[in-house]
């Protein structure tokens, strides 16, 4: 697995258009300082520490020092390539960015508002790049450091949201196997060691229904499926699908299949 140098300017940051065309290969490598690669159009994979990962455009993949990737493209390809040593970065950058959110090669696909706002940061790192301004070293350093605070938040939004989206399956296979055994929504909440609110949220966020409206469908759909199945009277029911009241459980039947339960039985039965 070879070195590859890249020659960096004198205040330690380079940003550079890469192209690469259909089928060609960047093979195994490493390098002693960071790279972002960010895609700017075309399709293309990262292999990166011997595992390929798809990439287009608005993808961008952190690669810290050593850390052993390859590039191969499916079409034309290309590539923006800021490479920068740590040392341009003042000890608490290096310590709450670098050491806590880019020690691991990273590659996420960004939202479209993360994708917009990396690529006015590389823009105005070009033009501090291509001028000889005094202080345009400054103005890249500070501009560094704005995109390793936007990709470290937006990383910290995808573990939020990956985090939140198990939370609500657990919350959703929690129902189907417990419909008879919940009294509201406080209680869900209790059960599962959470917030009502937050709770709520999240699962609306995945599901656009409440928990308590979800776990009122689950035992709707079950009750038609015994009213159709079986012979056991309406109040069973009502009481094994985990409905504490007989009024409440003719309303919301009446509010889903718009029609009572007894008439549901006598045009769908066996």
């Amino acid at each position: 697995m070879p070195y590859q140098s890249i020659e960096l300017r004198q205040h330690g940051i380079r940003l550079y258009e890469s192209k690469h065309n259909q089928g060609e290969r960047i093979h195994e490598h490493y390098h002693e300082i960071y790279q972002i690669l960010y895609a700017v159009e075309g399709e293309g994979t990262f292999a990166l520490n011997g595992t390929p990962h798809a990439c287009k455009q608005d993808y961008v993949a952190v690669i810290p020092p050593y850390a052993k990737h390859a590039i191969y493209s499916n079409e034309k390809f290309t590539l923006l390539v800021l490479a920068f040593d740590a040392s341009v970065l003042d000890e608490v950058l290096r310590e709450t960015l670098l050491k806590t959110y880019f020690s691991e090669t990273r590659l996420r696909e960004l939202s479209i508002i993360d994708g917009n706002d990396v690529r006015q940061i590389l823009r105005k790192m070009l033009y501090e790049q291509s001028t000889q301004a005094e202080l345009n070293t400054t103005a890249l350093t500070i501009h560094l450091s704005e995109l390793l605070l936007k990709l470290a938040r937006a990383q910290e939004k995808t573990t939020d949201a990956d985090a939140n989206t198990v939370r609500a399956e657990r919350l959703r296979q929690y129902i189907h196997t417990n419909y008879f055994d919940v009294s509201g929504s406080n209680d869900l909440a209790a059960k599962l060691g959470m917030s009502t609110r937050h709770m709520n949220t999240i699962f609306k966020d995945h599901y656009d229904v409440t928990p308590v409206q979800y776990l009122t469908d689950v035992r709707l759909r079950l009750a038609e499926t015994m009213l159709r199945t079986t012979e056991k009277d309406i109040a069973s029911i009502c009481f094994e699908v985990g409905f504490e009241s007989l009024s409440t459980f003719y309303r919301l039947f009446k509010a889903s299949a718009n029609m009572s339960p007894n008439k549901y039985r006598r045009m769908h039965s066996i």
